[in-house]
């Protein structure tokens, strides 16, 4: 039987009456054994409970517990799922985390494909780590969203990007969880001559049918680094590429819009930026519902600029006398995008300098444009000896979502002694760069 190490216990709840303890282990639930935290929340919501527990000692109490639906029994466990990650078993094509160069922290190169992270944090899995009992119990228990990397629908296509026997068996979990109406959003990575042009259309088209059960649909580049030896050869997508991609998605937003009255597929921020496109207006984007695909990424930062400083305006009267200098640092992607939106602030800020510097990235290859994969050392080699100004504001998303370091192990407190300058971590949001901005 599965034990799992009760690691906290709740003040004043039901686990703290029962005097279980930290130490002790949860082995059943009326009588069921539990595989992973889903299990466990699923059952607790009876309103009577037989609670089986080994107490550190060895001893097994079963605990009758009679309580609300809603109760939870204030316990919590050493790992978040209740159990170990499942690791991807694919070997895509146009996979990233191959394409790191060696040296880096092992986490990095650490591959999941784990349902159940799909629910708990929104990552986008391939579905090939499951069998048909497990869309079973995602359906049983009414888990939702879950976010599929589809890539493509063509299964001998899908088996061979993916480099899975298993990878043609989608349509068969799909077809299952829509007609649970379980919501889906699915993503596409493109490939130049591989999953593009006729293979992208007939993608779009096979999952427009499962709408509107699929909330939104992202199709995004392929990332390629200069660390590929070995690897599958693919190119990058040129200007004509972006326009073709664009065009297409159109047509089937435009399908979409007259049915189900949303635009279902989206195209990630790189494709109108790199085909010199206009970045479309909030109302095409759905609620940013594929925000951490990059999917309106830039047009949610210009509107949310332009937000706070006409609110700022609205309050004040008058524009701020504040004398700023400061600097900040851009992807070259989104780099002029950038420097022209810092004419917005100086509605509000009239006396504000604030220079943009764009860093080109030289540790994953100069074909990665995206700020968030910066790392400290390229922002150190081309900052250096710049005018920074009094304050070097970076976005939050070049470092680790829960500690203060870059890509590259660089930490925020080395590159601020390197850079000799005081160093503000801002949002990615346009609203949190004025308020910092302001705030100075």
């Amino acid at each position: 039987m599965k034990k799992h190490l009760i690691c906290g216990i709740e003040e004043n709840s039901i686990a703290e009456e029962l005097d279980i303890e930290e130490g002790d282990f949860l082995l059943a639930i009326n009588d069921k054994e539990i595989a992973d935290i889903f299990d466990y929340h699923y059952l607790v919501e009876d309103e009577y409970l037989e609670v089986l527990i080994e107490k550190a000692d060895g001893e097994e109490w079963l605990l009758e517990i009679e309580k609300e639906a809603d109760d939870d029994l204030g316990i919590s466990f050493g790992e978040s799922l209740m159990d170990s990650y499942r690791r991807c078993h694919n070997k895509c094509v146009f996979c990233f985390i191959d394409q790191n160069p060696p040296g880096m922290r092992e986490t990095i190169y650490f591959k999941d494909d784990d349902t159940r992270l799909s629910f708990l944090q929104g990552n986008y899995v391939t579905l090939t780590n499951l069998q048909e009992k497990d869309i079973k119990r995602i359906i049983d228990y009414k888990l939702a969203p879950i976010n599929i990397s589809v890539h493509t629908t063509n299964p001998e296509l899908r088996c061979t990007m993916l480099h899975n026997r298993f990878a043609g068996k989608l349509k068969g979990y799909m077809d299952m969880l829509y007609e649970a109406e379980i919501p889906m959003n699915a993503q596409i990575v493109l490939c130049k001559g591989i999953n593009d042009e006729s293979e992208l259309e007939r993608t779009i088209k096979d999952l427009l049918s499962y709408a509107p059960v699929i909330q939104s649909l992202s199709v995004v580049p392929v990332g390629l680094t200069k660390f590929r030896n070995g690897l599958h050869k693919l190119e990058p997508f040129d200007k004509e590429d972006a326009k073709n991609v664009i065009d297409l998605i159109h047509k089937y937003q435009n399908i979409a819009m007259e049915k189900y009255n949303y635009h279902f597929v989206h195209a990630s921020d790189e494709w109108y930026i790199n085909a010199g496109y206009e970045i479309p207006d909030e109302d095409n984007y759905d609620g940013y519902i594929q925000l951490e695909n990059g999917v309106g990424m830039t047009r949610m930062f210009l509107n949310e600029l332009s937000s706070s400083v006409d609110a700022y305006l609205l309050k004040n009267k008058k524009p701020s006398e504040k004398k700023i200098n400061v600097s900040t640092i851009s992807g070259t992607l989104v780099y002029p995008i950038f420097c022209k939106s810092m004419d917005i602030i100086k509605r509000a800020i009239p006396n504000a300098n604030i220079k943009v510097y764009k860093i080109i990235n030289n540790f994953f290859g100069e074909k990665i444009t995206v700020t968030g994969l910066l790392t400290g050392r390229d922002i150190i080699e081309q900052l250096k000896d710049k005018d920074l100004g009094d304050v070097l504001l970076l976005p939050s998303n070049t470092l680790k979502a829960d500690e203060d370091i870059f890509l590259d192990d660089v930490t925020l407190e080395e590159l601020q002694n390197a850079l000799q300058v005081p160093v503000i971590i801002v949002q990615s949001e346009g609203m949190d760069f004025f308020d910092t901005i302001l705030e100075l």
